[in-house]
């Protein structure tokens, strides 16, 4: 089945974790993952997201997101801490500051994802559990497609979005467009 030029697999990915939940990295940190809109402010995500922005690394920013200004940063969750939208924030439960920040954001009748997680938080599994929470949030929520792009040469977010069930759809010569299909039923249970 294809939504205009994407082709989505025909069998769901998953089961994926819900929020909230709380999980522990590979540096023994406790995180906890929450849904923007139900367990977690507008008000208070956007805030607390924007003092994650702030200190984000220009190195790991990819086509023009995260924005690097404060009011840039701030007008941009403006556009995706929205009811349509879907949102799942990483906290370092240590510091109760955000680490990272999942978003679906709706794209006709499919969503596109993306992810970001701080320097100090990546190679811990943080990433692996903010998407599968963000896939999980989604998929209980109704989103049964997601996309995104990818730069070819980050071997490591490639590698993490196929074991999470995205599968490879040719785009630009720069950029993976990759897709994945959900099923709401499938869901983990989170404890």
């Amino acid at each position: 089945m294809s939504d205009g030029e994407r082709e989505f697999p025909d069998e769901p990915a998953g089961p994926f974790p819900t929020p909230p939940r709380e999980a522990v990295d590979d540096e023994r940190r406790t995180i906890r993952y929450r849904a923007v809109g139900t367990d977690l402010g507008r008000e208070t995500a956007g805030s607390t997201l924007v003092d994650m922005y702030r200190a984000f690394d220009p190195a790991d920013r990819a086509q023009g997101i995260p924005p690097s200004t404060e009011p840039a940063i701030a007008d941009w969750l403006d556009a995706i801490l929205t009811d349509d939208a879907r949102n799942v924030v990483a906290f370092a439960d240590a510091t109760d500051a955000a680490v990272g920040h999942a978003t679906l954001v709706p794209d006709g009748e499919v969503y596109e994802l993306a992810i970001f997680v701080l320097q100090a938080y990546q190679g811990a599994g943080v990433g692996t559990e903010l998407l599968r929470t963000a896939l999980g949030h989604g998929a209980a929520t109704g989103v049964d497609r997601v996309w995104l792009t990818v730069e070819r040469w980050n071997g490591p977010a490639v590698a993490l979005y196929r074991k999470t069930g995205f599968e490879t759809d040719e785009a630009g010569s720069f950029e993976l467009e990759m897709c994945l299909r959900l099923a709401p039923s499938q869901t983990e249970s989170t404890g």
